[in-house]
C-alpha cells in the first residue's frame, strides 16, 4: 500500500542506532525525507543518511541533546532549511536502564527524566509550534515500552518515564486537532536490536527463554515487525486517528 509520504519531511528522533536508524529508513523506502537525529551516535546517524540518500530521497544526521533547550530549537530549524518543514515527527530517544529500584540513585533516575520525559516535551513543542507556523497537517508518533502499560520489574524508573508517553499523546491529541496536527503512540515489547542485552539485563540462555515464554508468539520482535506500524499512523491514511496507542508487542501484553 503507498502511505502518501512522498516527499514528506520526517525527523526521527534517536536514530542513530537500533530501531530509530531502522524507522528512518523505513520512511526513506516510502520516499519521504529524513532526518536522523543522534545524541552521541554521530557515525551511525550519518550513515543512516547516506543510505537513505542512495534510496533517491534527501537526510540528514542532526545532532542535539534533548536535555538541552537551544540545541533542541537549533536542531529543528535545520531540519526546516534543509529539507523543508516537519510533517512527521517520530519520538524514539529514550533513557533506560534495567536495575533494581532499591539499588538505583537520583543520579541514574536523572538521565531517564531528562531525555525521556522533558527531552520528548522539548523536541515535541518545537515541532508543534513550526508545524502551527506553517500550517503543516502534521503526525507525531511516540514511541514506549510496554513496562509503561503494565510495569516491569528492574525497569521501574524506565516504566516511570515511559508511561507518560500515554498522557502526552492523549494530551497533544486533544489540543492540537484545532491545527489539524495528529499525535499517536506505539507501545512496544523487546524488539532484537544492538541494545537487547541492556533490557535484558544480560540474560543467561535460562532466563532468555523464561522471558520467551511471556509471549505468545514466542519470539522477539524485529524492526521490520515495528516499521509498518509507524508509518501507517504517519500517513494521510490515517487521517481520522489521533490519541490512540496501538500495541506491536508479539502478544506479550494484550490491552
Amino acid at each position: 500500500m503507498d502511505m502518501n509520504l512522498l516527499g514528506k519531511t520526517v525527523l526521527v528522533t534517536g536514530a542513530g542506532r537500533g530501531l530509530g536508524k531502522e524507522i528512518g529508513l523505513a520512511f526513506a523506502a516510502e520516499g519521504a525525507n529524513v532526518a536522523f537525529h543522534y545524541g552521541s551516535s554521530a557515525q551511525g546517524a550519518e550513515n543512516a543518511a547516506e543510505e537513505a540518500i542512495a534510496l533517491g530521497v534527501k537526510a540528514i544526521a542532526v545532532g542535539a541533546n534533548l536535555a538541552d533547550r537551544e540545541a533542541v530549537l537549533g536542531a529543528v530549524d535545520l531540519v526546516k532549511d534543509s529539507l523543508g518543514p516537519i510533517d512527521v515527527l517520530v519520538n524514539n530517544a529514550a533513557v533506560t536502564q534495567n536495575k533494581p529500584f532499591l539499588e538505583s540513585t537520583e543520579e541514574d533516575w536523572a538521565p531517564q527524566v531528562d531525555i525521556t520525559v522533558t527531552g520528548t516535551l522539548r523536541i515535541t513543542q518545537a515541532v508543534s509550534r513550526q508545524m502551527v507556523e506553517h500550517q503543516v497537517e502534521g503526525s507525531i508518533v511516540s514511541l514506549m515500552g510496554d513496562s509503561g502499560r503494565v510495569g516491569e520489574s528492574r525497569l521501574l524508573v524506565t516504566a516511570t518515564t515511559r508511561s507518560t508517553t500515554l498522557g502526552l499523546t492523549k494530551s497533544l491529541a486533544k489540543e492540537l486537532a484545532r491545527y489539524k496536527i495528529r499525535a499517536n503512540a506505539v507501545s512496544i515489547a523487546l524488539v532484537q536490536t544492538g541494545s537487547l542485552d541492556e533490557h535484558t539485563g544480560n540474560a543467561d540462555d535460562e532466563k532468555m527463554k523464561r522471558i520467551l515464554s511471556a509471549y505468545p508468539l514466542r519470539r522477539f520482535g524485529r524492526p521490520a515487525d515495528i516499521t509498518p506500524a509507524i508509518l501507517l499512523l504517519a500517513s494521510p491514511r490515517s487521517s481520522w486517528t489521533t490519541g490512540q496507542v496501538l500495541s506491536v508487542n508479539g502478544g506479550y501484553s494484550m490491552p
